[in-house]
């Protein structure tokens, strides 16, 4: 009797983990306004810029917040539905996520767009394999559309995300601020920065720098984050690359 072979296609299509760096980076939705409510395409030119020289040395993966078009909590707080709210900054996303894949690709990168809300015209559905395929091939990931569900921080979906595309490390860029502080510098003159501090002493004391259910999972799960501030030339870049600016939280 002749055994039927078995057939292992399954397991070759498994991503196999380069020797590369992997990051994710999480960048606000303020960053793209510049300040400004919708996308100020100046700014997004230059975050493509920093970004583009990193990709034949790190695998880079980006989520991208809505701010500058929308902000679910605030919403709510004038009386619409939290829930409408959401979906409504979820959107949002999508559209910076747009912005910056057409800027990067100017720059000569090859980009996908990955929304956790199907919408097959614009973006691929989130698969986190593709995702980590995508980026073996030189080619940067846009995670948009946040996790697809209300209730949910950009600052979370960061960490999940880094987490199942089996990052290296989660970097979180900051407007107003280059890392973690004892206190609010903008308003607090003796507050200090912080280089290094564990997820247990940051949930401790209360530091509001990062959504605390994004430090909580990370800790969890011990993955290394790396909070550093936007403003500055080639600071992005820095922190793509795993130059130590900023704070590191582990």
């Amino acid at each position: 009797m002749t055994s039927t072979p078995v057939h292992e296609s399954s397991y070759a299509s498994r991503p196999v983990r380069t020797h590369r760096r992997r990051v994710l980076l999480k960048l606000s939705g303020e960053v793209f306004g510049g300040g400004k409510i919708g996308v100020d395409p100046d700014v997004v030119a230059a975050v493509a810029r920093e970004v583009a020289p990193t990709v034949e040395e790190v695998e880079v993966s980006i989520v991208v917040g809505g701010g500058n078009f929308f902000r679910g909590a605030e919403l709510s707080q004038r009386g619409m539905d939290r829930t409408r709210a959401d979906y409504m900054g979820m959107l949002g996303t999508v559209m910076n996520c747009l912005a910056l894949q057409d800027f990067l690709e100017q720059t000569g990168v090859d980009t996908r767009v990955q929304t956790a809300i199907p919408m097959s015209q614009v973006a691929e559905s989130y698969i986190p394999r593709r995702a980590m395929r995508h980026m073996e091939k030189n080619r940067v990931v846009i995670f948009g559309a946040g996790a697809g569900l209300p209730y949910f921080s950009t600052d979370t979906v960061a960490a999940q995300r880094a987490l199942e595309i089996h990052a290296d490390e989660v970097l979180i860029a900051k407007n107003g601020v280059d890392g973690v502080y004892t206190a609010d510098p903008n308003i607090d003159p003796t507050a200090e920065k912080i280089r290094e501090i564990t997820y247990q002493e940051a949930l401790q004391k209360g530091l509001k720098v990062v959504d605390a259910t994004a430090f909580s999972l990370c800790m969890d799960n011990k993955l290394p984050m790396h909070v550093f501030g936007m403003e500055g030339e080639g600071n992005l870049r820095k922190a793509i690359v795993g130059d130590k600016i900023g704070t590191v939280v582990k």
